[in-house]
């Protein structure tokens, strides 16, 4: 597999806007705190990294991965964000529950988007083990926040362009 040997956080290739004009919401989950506060902080550092102010960078706490779609569709139904960052791990259990999980949070997550037709981006782990999620989450493979973070700026300059 190449993602064993790679970072998957390298924007070397392509020129990120620039963040400043822009105001973002990171919806993060607080179940796996240890991962998605290494997400957030990836997340954060990536928008200020390219000109954000931390004054137009909302943060909003929900309780598991689930919620990131309930609490990016409170973010966009009260506040002017330009792109939302959603947060979250979920690591493959012995059930069903994590396909039940992750299903529902990836279509929730494109489903407010759509509705509110604003950038929701979907910074969401879903790994086989706790081992692969901190690998993502700033270890060898990059920082999955950064990259939602990334993806937040870009999409939110495509918007305002048309």
């Amino acid at each position: 597999m190449a993602s064993s040997i790679k970072n998957l956080s390298d924007f070397s290739h392509i020129q990120v806007a620039d963040a400043s004009p822009f105001r973002f919401a990171i919806v993060v989950a607080q179940w796996n705190a240890e991962i998605t506060g290494a997400l957030l902080n990836g997340a954060i550092s990536g928008l200020e990294k390219h000109g954000a102010k931390e004054s137009n960078i909302e943060i909003i706490e929900v309780p598991g991965s689930f919620e990131l779609t309930s609490g990016a569709d409170i973010a966009l139904r009260n506040q002017s964000f330009d792109a939302v960052i959603c947060l979250g791990c979920v690591i493959q259990g012995e059930t069903r529950h994590f396909d039940f999980i992750c299903n529902a949070v990836a279509n929730g997550i494109s489903n407010v988007g759509l509705k509110y037709n604003k950038p929701v981006i979907f910074g969401v782990l879903t790994t086989d083990n706790l081992q692969q999620a901190l690998d993502r989450a700033g270890g060898k493979h990059g920082n999955k926040g950064e990259e939602a973070a990334i993806t937040a700026i870009q999409m939110a300059t495509i918007a305002q362009k048309f």
